[in-house]
């Protein structure tokens, strides 16, 4: 089981049916993972400390598009797969597409912990999960940072700079 990115749900099935063989503790988390920061590697380590085994479904970059706009995401999908496949805590990564049905992976790993931040599901639907996880945990943000607020930050510092040079060349 050194295979840290998995191909499919049917790859990742046979892996996590091992896992239960063995008795381990199988955690879940999900999420876009775009320009990974500190956070990230944080809330990923927590959640590993919750159980034996972190798997972690990844957004494609074509669902990140349908939910954060065209414009993103900045880090295509193979480098996030491969960048979070080097974390010491994530033990298996996957690929999750805009066409897979609702909740597929948490449906196929029935994960015994399912972790997930305040903004990712309500408390109507964190009850519904509640059927599929041992435990549903919601984890507060582990940074004062996101992805977002980076890019921001970076857009402001371009305006800020066009601005100044503009500037510039009137008063030349």
């Amino acid at each position: 089981m050194t295979q840290k990115i998995v191909k499919n749900i049917d790859q990742l099935q046979q892996v996590v049916d091992k896992y239960r063989q063995n008795k381990k503790k199988i955690v879940l988390t999900q999420g876009s993972f775009d320009m990974v920061h500190i956070g990230h590697g944080r809330y990923l380590q927590a959640a590993k400390e919750l159980g034996d085994v972190l798997i972690v479904g990844v957004d494609s970059d074509e669902k990140i598009r349908d939910r954060k706009g065209q414009d993103r995401p900045v880090v295509p999908q193979q480098e996030r797969l491969e960048i979070l496949s080097y974390l010491a805590s994530v033990d298996h990564v996957i690929l999750k597409e805009l066409s897979d049905p609702k909740w597929q992976l948490i449906k196929t790993i029935l994960p015994d912990v399912l972790v997930a931040t305040k903004e990712t599901y309500s408390s109507a639907q964190i009850k519904k999960l509640q059927k599929y996880c041992g435990a549903v945990v919601v984890m507060e943000p582990k940074a004062t940072t996101s992805t977002s607020a980076k890019i921001r930050r970076i857009q402001l510092n371009i305006v800020s700079k066009i601005e100044r040079l503009l500037e510039e060349l009137k008063n030349a």
